[in-house]
């Protein structure tokens, strides 16, 4: 009996040591985002990528840092050269998990960065995508919070645009907030933004 314990936990062991190199270098590109280093991060991200090949994770986090700390870029060559190479991870993303709510949303980020910087220049020619995406995005995954906030807040600024009533959305933002609390998964490093967000639009929506 001893002797099976000990192989039993012998060959656990094993398992979580070849898991080591992974968790620990997710582990350690988390922290570098939350300590501002987003650069790093986005670097370690990608060797992990491409230590390994499989997962779809790192190159996620990867392209979302890259969209997300393009919004407050005033340098358009700047943007165009973090944009492409988070096109390069999302099309990474795509390619080993198709039909990836998550991902569209990012994709439809990197979109909006562009709309953001240029409404003028820009938002004819991809308005209509990212409505495209987050619709594809809500088809495949209705109780996705990340989703549905991230709709809302694309749906909110269109009706600001143009001049229309904001409230249907905010119930949108309200409804995220409980599928924040309720949406599970079991993958670890999953995307688990938003809440605080969606948060905070909810306030600017009861002032």
């Amino acid at each position: 009996m001893q002797k099976i314990a000990l192989i039993i936990a012998v060959c656990v062991t094993s398992i979580l040591n070849a898991q080591n190199p992974y968790t620990k270098g997710m582990t350690k590109a988390q922290e570098l985002f939350q300590s501002g280093k987003y650069d790093q991060a986005v670097q370690l991200y990608e060797r992990i990528s491409s230590a390994e090949p499989d997962k779809w994770l790192p190159a996620y986090h990867a392209a979302r840092i890259q969209v997300v700390t393009s919004f407050n870029i005033k340098d358009q060559k700047i943007i165009e050269a973090r944009l492409e190479k988070a096109q390069k991870f999302i099309d990474k993303v795509v390619a080993l998990s198709p039909k990836n709510p998550e991902i569209l949303v990012v994709q439809a980020q990197l979109y909006t960065v562009w709309v953001a910087y240029d409404g003028a220049a820009y938002g004819m020619m991809y308005s209509g995508k990212i409505s495209s995406l987050y619709q594809e995005a809500k088809a495949l995954a209705p109780d996705n919070p990340r989703v549905l906030l991230s709709k809302a807040e694309w749906d909110m600024g269109s009706a600001r645009f143009f001049g229309q009533d904001i409230a249907p959305f905010c119930k949108d933002v309200e409804r995220s907030l409980d599928l924040f609390a309720t949406f599970k998964t079991e993958i670890g490093f999953y995307p688990e933004w938003g809440e605080d967000k969606a948060r905070q639009i909810l306030k600017n929506c009861e002032k």
